[in-house]
């Protein structure tokens, strides 16, 4: 859970109140009602912390912890960011578990002093920043979602509600005890609320061990069923809910608990948030959290992208194309019209390789409209993020007009979407007309409205021209009456416009003309009448020029959230447009081809491959068949390790997944019958967290594809049983083969080394028996990667220990081992027990003999001969 940084009960106890200053009891005060958060005080150019908040975040961020003050006769820690670069610390203190409340100054110094002398400047907390409400855009991956999920259950029902506020998606689920697990392991959620009473529950606990970090726990009330509906409604200016959907009670308490949140984070300044959509959790493929791990789906075993499934399909150019790719390989779809809808797009795109060329150029300088737009909405905006706006719907009518007029086939949804990439009247022109090509950051550096497009803000700017002209006048005039050709004007924010010379010229200075400000070491500062009149002209111009120009820039955003939902649609159009062509780039650059997908129990693929190993795997890739049917569905693999048994499993359910969002595969052919559950039992590992040892994490996982496959379901399950003793584990692998078989009726990949399983295909008549192909040449062991009929009578694992290093006197007495056990289970005669190996006999140099065997001595050199010589002798010694 979240950490909180909570200060002592007796803060503002009256006897401390009267100890300290005015700021300190403003921060105190602001404190009390936002006690679970690092509180970032707005002090100046600095956020300020104070207390044990400054204790923490000077820890974790590495910085000088100093002292303010004292309290209780104890100094006050205090640490401080700058706040122009306060993102880089607030992402360490996020990252570490932490939400912060920026309180922000509402007014300058000079206005607080108009209300009195010694009163405070005005301070409020405008916003509080969590993982799943974060906004700012260096603290975001760009192709990556950031969703704020919700739980709730009322009646039995549990109900998931998510947003992800940087684009506005919001969705509302109800799931189940079971599925609950896969539908967080799909989101990944960067943060998780829900009720008190519902977080003390045990199973609950155990789902959510993973999201400990990340778990905001709120007041049972506010999951109140009535106070989420109104909050909905409010929120959305809706009389009724019935409009929306047919939502049930925890979906709407998810819901309305989620916009309170964020309405509670974000205060008044709200970013765009759509309307909730009802997901249908049967529309898409279960995949459970083990198996997402164990494919590496969306991450590696190692937890990073770098070589997932992910990694290698994506081919997007854009932000937008990257999220929505990842949210589809995360979901796969049960619709057969969907999937087959999305292979029409990627399909267009390959059968017109000028039109994906072009397109794809195009798209390389899109820019991600739809966080811009978010930011917009929720106040936090730039210059930069208006001229985001402009690029994007200028790019998006190239992209329409190259797929209108260069096309001789489009797909019905790339049609609709060309129907979304227009439609903004004359706001491109005005944003185009209006702005600088190159636009600052922060609105407060000004000047980034273009020349022409406003007369007054043009006449304004020319009188800034002209006084930066009277400035070098005057300065020249003062160098002529003074005789001081290095007399210089300059500025700084304390003292304004000032003159400035060296001591050294002090005699020279008029002092009927020149008033004296400042005496420095190494210079004196003047000013004069005629100076502070044309300061004053400068500045009642600069601040009208400003002025002005934010009310031009608060036009353009209101043109710009006027066609907001234009704009969503228009970033939905490209990003479909991003993901199909870069789906259309694989497949044509790795020769991938379009699933036959139906609602079949057909699974036949020919000659599939492993995308990923294809991949980085430096040799040409073994392709292998896998052909399933109501005839044979379950099949028994042996064969030894490295041998290819893993990868064909996984590869396998791979192309499932490939296929099921709508891509094209790594195969000659295939034929999927849709696939409603993935599972798979695939290596071994404790899960320390859970207190579980590698067998029971095994067992855990069986039990979860044994209670929930269904006829549709796909299972790949590789050494089940290798935990525990062999009877023990034979007998257990023999029993799920045969409930799977008699029962689920699932398709199913068994890789095992029992080689007494492989009697189970004379009593169960849809499995068979496939083998991993070894050839055996000048006594080496040759694995050719190739599934084949049949099955294998030994597991050659001695052999790999020898390929992997393993000294070969171990080797040896190994082979021995083997050779009485197997003679001992066939009945022949073999001595009763093995003899220990005897302590006395000296190992044999391995290094000599492999040395020894690796030489050709007909292809010897005389020289060679006799250097191998010596590295023989030497390697004796």
């Amino acid at each position: 859970m979240i950490a909180s940084s909570t200060q002592p009960s007796d803060l503002l106890s009256d006897s401390i109140k009267t100890a300290i200053t005015p700021m300190m009891q403003q921060y105190l005060n602001v404190k009390a009602m936002h006690e679970d958060y690092l509180l970032f005080y707005r002090m100046g150019d600095f956020y300020e912390l104070f207390f044990n908040d400054a204790v923490v975040a000077a820890d974790i961020l590495n910085i000088t912890l100093t002292k303010r003050g004292r309290h209780k006769g104890e100094d006050i820690p205090m640490c401080g960011v700058p706040s122009h670069a306060y993102d880089y610390y607030l992402e360490k203190l996020i990252k570490a578990g932490f939400k912060v409340a920026i309180c922000e100054q509402l007014e300058t110094p000079e206005e607080a002093k108009k209300r009195g002398y010694k009163e405070v400047v005005k301070r409020e907390v405008v916003r509080i920043i969590t993982p799943g409400t974060i906004i700012e855009e260096s603290l975001l991956e760009s192709k990556q979602t950031n969703y704020l999920c919700s739980i709730a259950v009322i009646d039995k029902i549990i109900a998931l509600a998510w947003i992800d506020i940087t684009t506005g998606e919001f969705y509302i689920s109800t799931t189940n005890g079971f599925s609950l697990a896969s539908d967080l392991a799909r989101l990944s959620p960067s943060e998780i609320i829900l009720p008190e009473k519902l977080f003390q529950g045990e199973r609950m606990k155990q789902v959510l061990q993973e999201y400990n970090k990340n778990i905001s726990v709120r007041a049972n009330n506010i999951f109140d069923y009535t106070r989420s509906e109104n909050r909905l409604k409010q929120f959305f200016n809706l009389t009724s809910l019935e409009g929306l959907d047919n939502y049930n009670k925890a979906e709407i308490t998810s819901a309305g608990a989620l916009i309170e949140y964020i309405e509670h984070t974000q205060k008044s300044a709200l970013p765009k948030i759509n309307r909730p959509k009802k997901i249908d959790s049967k529309h898409f493929m279960l995949i459970d959290r083990a198996t997402r791990r164990n494919l590496e789906i969306e991450k590696d075993i190692k937890g990073q992208k770098k070589n997932s499934l992910l990694s290698v399909i994506d081919k997007t150019l854009t932000s937008l194309g990257g999220r929505l790719l990842s949210t589809q390989l995360s979901a796969p779809m049960c619709d057969q019209s969907s999937i087959n809808r999305r292979l029409d797009n990627v399909e267009c795109f390959i059968k017109q390789s000028s039109l994906r060329t072009k397109a794809r150029e195009l798209l390389k300088a899109f820019p991600d409209i739809e966080r811009a737009l978010s930011r917009i909405f929720a106040k936090r905006t730039s210059p930069r993020d208006l001229g985001i706006i402009r690029d994007g719907l200028d790019i998006a009518l190239l992209i329409a007009e190259t797929l209108t007029f260069s096309s001789e086939y489009l797909s019905e949804e790339i049609k609709q979407n060309l129907n979304y990439l227009g439609n903004f009247g004359n706001l491109l022109e005005k944003l185009k007309s209006a702005l600088k090509i190159e636009l600052p950051l922060n609105i407060k550096e000004g000047n980034f409205i273009r020349q022409g497009y406003h007369l007054k803000l043009d006449e304004l700017r020319d009188i800034k021209i002209n006084a930066n002209s009277s400035l070098i006048k005057l300065k020249e005039k003062y160098q002529l009456l003074s005789g001081i050709p290095t007399l210089k004007i300059s500025h700084n924010n304390i003292l304004g416009y000032f003159i400035e010379i060296t001591p050294s010229n002090l005699k020279k200075m008029p002092e009927d003309l020149f008033i004296h400000r400042q005496t420095l070491g190494n210079s004196i500062r003047y000013t004069t009448e005629e100076l502070k009149q044309l300061e004053s002209d400068i500045k009642l111009c600069e601040e009208r020029f400003y002025g002005l120009e934010q009310e031009i820039f608060a036009e353009l955003i209101n043109g710009v959230t006027s066609y907001s939902d234009n704009i969503a649609l228009l970033s939905q159009a490209i990003s479909v447009i991003d993901v199909s062509s870069s789906l259309a780039t694989l497949a044509v650059e790795m020769e991938y081809v379009r699933p036959l997908v139906d609602s079949s129990k057909s699974f036949e693929i020919i000659e599939g491959r492993h995308p990923v190993v294809e991949k980085y795997l430096k040799s040409k890739f073994i392709p292998n068949d896998c052909i399933q049917n109501e005839e044979q569905n379950l099949w028994l693999i042996t064969g030894p390790n490295m041998a290819g048994k893993s990868t064909f499993l996984r590869q396998n359910a791979l192309i499932c997944i490939l296929a099921q969002i709508g891509s094209f595969v790594p195969a000659k052919s295939a034929h999927i019958g849709i696939v409603d559950k993935l599972f798979s039992r695939i290596g071994s590992g404790d899960d320390i967290s859970r207190g579980q040892s590698t067998f029971l994490v095994e067992m855990v996982e069986t039990a979860s594809i044994l209670n929930n496959a269904t006829p549709d379901s796909f299972v790949i399950l590789d050494e089940l049983g290798r935990g525990t003793s062999t009877y023990d584990g034979l007998s257990i692998a023999w029993s799920v083969i045969e409930n799977i078989h008699n029962e689920i009726k699932c398709r199913t990949l068994f890789a095992t080394h029992y080689h007494e399983l492989t009697e189970l295909e004379q009593h169960l008549k849809h499995l068979r028996c496939y083998t991993m192909k070894v050839t055996e040449w000048e006594e080496k062991i040759i694995f050719m990667h190739e599934v084949i009929r049949g099955k294998a009578d030994r597991s050659y694992g001695i052999h790999v220990a020898e390929i992997a290093g393993v000294p070969l006197s171990v080797i040896e007495r190994a082979n021995l081992i083997l050779t009485q056990l197997e003679l001992k289970n066939s009945g022949s005669s073999a001595p009763s027990s093995i003899p220990a190996a005897s302590p006395s006999v000296k190992p044999k140099n391995d290094k000599l003999e492999l040395k020894l065997k690796e030489i050709d001595i007909d292809a010897l050199a005389p020289r060679e001969a006799l250097d191998i010589l010596y590295e023989l002798k030497n390697m004796v010694k």
